[in-house]
């Protein structure tokens, strides 16, 4: 009896020790922590963009932009969404105006973010080198494929460094006539980090400036983050 005592005692010890062990160990991440969701939660982007008109100069703005996650809703397909409320500013120095309010949602395995009422698969879950997807599956735009890169990956913006991160290519077509171009890059709790968007049209009007890449209209965007938390 006393032998059996003493066998479950050191048998619940054991539970216990392997117990703690278990405890002490780092919470597992998920892919969804690269497409987070939290009312108060906000990202701060320098922005620089160039417009091009035909026969004009081109147009460079440099601005502020920031995005804040606001409270859930349930949006027209009976789906949980948050609103993201966007603020602009010309710098640090002038105060943040309303830009505009789009939303967000995750739906089974897509990242879905809604941008002038249209929707945009950002990413797709579980995330893994080579993964392919239509990011415009859910809009009338056209096949739009995205691929997965570099997850897991470290990734430098300005003179923040972001260890788990995953970049999504888009579109990287150049021809005589025109260039598109779309890069993203998420960073596990925070989410984007950096973009950049290419789409413009190349002068085809005379043989003389065709093959030159002298731009008559389109836009190209870069957004870096530059502050990130919760208010």
């Amino acid at each position: 009896m006393n032998f059996c005592r003493s066998f479950l005692f050191v048998l619940v010890g054991l539970f216990q020790l392997i117990g703690c062990q278990w405890k002490t160990t780092e919470p597992e991440t998920t892919d969804l922590n690269y497409f987070p969701l939290e009312t108060g939660r906000y990202v701060v982007y320098d922005v620089q963009e160039r417009q091009y008109t035909l026969n004009a100069a081109p147009l460079l703005q440099t601005y502020q932009l920031k995005e804040v996650v606001g409270q859930p809703y349930t949006d027209v397909t009976g789906q949980t969404a948050y609103r993201l409320m966007r603020f602009r500013r010309v710098s640090d120095s002038q105060p943040w105006q309303t830009d505009s309010v789009w939303s967000a949602r995750i739906v089974n395995n897509e990242a879905i973010r809604t941008e002038n009422g249209r929707d945009f698969v950002q990413l797709v879950f579980p995330i893994s080198n080579q993964l392919s997807w239509d990011g415009n599956r859910r809009n009338a735009l056209g096949l739009d494929t995205y691929t997965a890169r570099n997850a897991g990956q470290f990734y430098r913006v300005q003179d923040k460094q972001f260890d788990q991160i995953v970049t999504v290519l888009g579109k990287n077509d150049s021809t005589l006539i025109a260039q598109t171009k779309h890069v993203a890059v998420y960073a596990q709790q925070v989410g984007l980090i950096y973009k950049e968007q290419i789409n413009v049209q190349f002068c085809s009007s005379s043989p003389a400036c065709i093959g030159h890449n002298q731009i008559d209209y389109g836009t190209q965007q870069v957004y870096r983050i530059q502050a990130y938390g919760n208010q």
